[in-house]
């Protein structure tokens, strides 16, 4: 696992819908469709560059399944690009790049989502593809144990073979009892070797729809055009009956908890994490806004306090970092990691983190500090429009897990918004013992003095 990274600034430029009003008036303005069959449409038009970036955004994830079934959407994920009824195995990948287009996907807690960079002018050569795959999947015995075995060596390299890694995920699955995040996205190796290609035909007729979908394109289009398009591709694909998603809410914490674990690493490493809100989880979002400033505060570019403070002020670590997703379908962890400098253990590094949250409890944070988050985020939500690909990421990710696309208007007045004695209240609120989850990972056979 890579060090934790403040959760990367929303963007700004998204204006209401209307969808009446001229693009020439509302540049930055998002179209919304929905067909007959439930597939909602977003259209961002930017015409800066002749590109266009198509993203379709599927409701299921790995927060979707359960145990003994963990990793289905992430091979899923690799299946969809070996072959349907009208395309052979690479096929679709091959098509792309014929047209001169990049293309790849990806799988996450809450969604999978898949995705092409083209020339405009070759949008509906994606958007024929897409809609193939979603209602034509051929699922073949051969291409699924090629792709399994992928996936296994897949997680051996980034998990198995890694320490962070697997101190990761038996972190996660300490901090979270029932909350699905508990399971890794890839899935437990026991799951993958036990997984059948019957699995996948179930998971991929349960939950790839339309009306279980978001199409997202930004750059240079018209409105009218893709949903035009849209229609005639994806229209006639029958909607599907769907089961209301069982809630599986994460029982109260109730102690600290705390592991070690024994890796044959060079150094040692320390996971916290304590249990936190997030958009989808509270009607009144002023502690979210205040957690995401709070993670600025701590860990947000080399002047705030973590960097200054425990790296290079007293120096007990060699790396440290805070960082919290208030967009995740379900309520998370505000989470802490580092590296102990050498010379100093992982329990220093512990109480000098601890120490750190003392002092936004005690103390309230200076007006400088709070000054740079804001600019941060401002000039993020600039910096960040230069980017279809960003854009249509945040369009996607926030109407799939719940929150909704709208939500992306509000980010930088809401954090402009938030005050110090806000701050304050969050951190005294949420990062305490009750809410903690503490893991030393230590070199094999030695102690975490090392």
């Amino acid at each position: 696992m890579g060090k934790l990274s403040i959760v990367l600034f929303i963007i700004n430029g998204l204006c209401s819908l209307n969808s009446f009003a001229s693009p020439h008036i509302l540049p930055n303005m998002v179209h919304e469709k929905v067909l007959k069959n439930g597939l909602k449409i977003l259209v961002k038009e930017d015409r800066r560059a002749p590109v266009v970036v198509s993203q379709i955004w599927y409701k299921v994830g790995a927060s979707y399944e359960h145990d003994g079934i963990t990793g289905l959407s992430h091979v899923l994920e690799h299946m969809m690009f070996q072959g349907t009824d009208n395309l052979e195995p690479g096929e679709f990948s091959k098509i792309i790049a014929e047209n001169g287009g990049r293309e790849n996907a990806f799988t996450g807690a809450d969604y999978t989502a898949y995705f092409q960079t083209m020339e405009a002018s070759r949008l509906e050569v994606s958007m024929k593809l897409e809609a193939e795959r979603m209602q034509n999947l051929k699922l073949q015995e051969k291409e699924f144990e090629k792709e399994l075995q992928v996936v296994m060596e897949e997680r051996r390299l980034r998990t198995e073979d890694k320490p962070q890694g697997q101190t990761y995920e038996y972190f996660k699955a300490l901090a979270y009892t029932s909350s699905p995040y508990r399971n890794p996205i890839i899935g437990w190796m026991q799951d993958l070797k036990d997984m059948k290609v019957d699995d996948l035909a179930a998971w991929y007729k349960q939950w790839y729809s339309p009306n279980n979908a978001t199409l997202v394109i930004v750059g240079d289009v018209q409105s009218e055009q893709v949903f035009n398009l849209a229609e005639k591709y994806f229209g006639p694909i029958p909607a599907v009956a769907f089961e209301p998603v069982k809630k599986r809410i994460e029982v109260p914490q109730v102690g600290v908890r705390r592991g070690i674990v024994k890796q044959n690493a060079k150094v040692p490493y320390l996971l916290m994490g304590f249990k936190v809100p997030v958009l989808n989880s509270v009607e009144d979002d002023t502690d979210v806004y205040a957690l995401e400033v709070l993670s600025g505060v701590l860990s947000g570019g080399s002047s705030a306090r973590l960097p200054s403070n425990i790296v290079r002020g007293s120096q007990v670590a060699s790396s440290a970092s805070a960082g919290y997703d208030m967009n995740a379908r379900l309520p998370t962890l505000f989470l802490f990691d580092g590296t102990p400098a050498q010379g100093n253990s992982v329990q220093q590094l512990e109480e000098a983190l601890l120490q750190q949250i003392k002092l936004l409890q005690m103390d309230l944070v200076t007006q400088k500090e709070l000054d740079r988050i804001k600019a941060q985020v401002i000039a993020s939500s600039v910096y960040e429009k230069d980017s279809n690909f960003y854009q249509a990421m945040q369009l996607g990710m926030l109407e799939t897990v719940g929150v909704g696309w709208q939500k992306a208007d509000e980010y930088v007045e809401k954090i402009k918004a938030v005050t110090a004695e806000q701050v304050r209240n969050a951190a005294k609120k949420y990062l305490n013992e009750d809410h903690l989850t503490v893991v030393h990972m230590m070199s094999q056979g030695g102690s975490d003095e090392s």
